[in-house]
């Protein structure tokens, strides 16, 4: 039951944070008193990262809004890899837990896309829902490899 608690509240993180508009969800004041004095903007600079057709850069954004974006995709990215976890543990031991936990976060992904697409201001991306898979791939793996090298070490040091 505690396994499927950890999935539900990622869940219901994810249902009222997709909820929201791109307004309500905005930090950028936040930003601009964080990171006042813009730390590393000359590093970011050289990012310019491709989306929705257009390129993603200080430059075409300025700083405060591209660090949102990199955030933003940031949260996606962790986010989605911890509902992949959270099914991923509840799923238990059995057979093909690490692909449904990515199947069903990338399904997952893709309905939340379709329902955010009703949201004012939001729309669907199918760029997103790669990131969100990425995240969920990179989570799972890293428990699983994680597992293996313990399994490993508890096998030897048991010889």
């Amino acid at each position: 039951m505690k396994k499927w608690l950890i999935l539900l509240i990622c869940l219901v993180v994810l249902v009222i944070s997709s909820s929201m508009t791109y307004e309500q969800q905005s930090i950028l004041p936040e930003l601009e008193d964080l990171l006042a004095n813009k730390p590393f903007e000359k590093q970011l600079s050289i990012l310019k990262i491709p989306y929705w057709g257009t390129i993603v850069s200080v430059e075409e954004r300025g700083y405060f809004p591209f660090v949102e974006f990199l955030i933003r995709k940031l949260t996606h990215f962790m986010g989605f890899g911890c509902i992949a976890l959270g099914l991923y543990f509840a799923w238990g031991k059995r057979r093909f837990a690490a692909s449904i936990a990515i199947g069903g976060t990338a399904t997952i992904a893709v309905l939340d896309e379709f329902r955010q697409s009703f949201t004012p201001g939001r729309t669907m991306s199918a760029q997103d829902v790669l990131v969100d898979t990425a995240g969920a791939i990179v989570f799972v793996s890293l428990v699983v490899a994680l597992r293996k090298i313990l399994k490993n070490k508890r096998q030897k040091a048991q010889l």
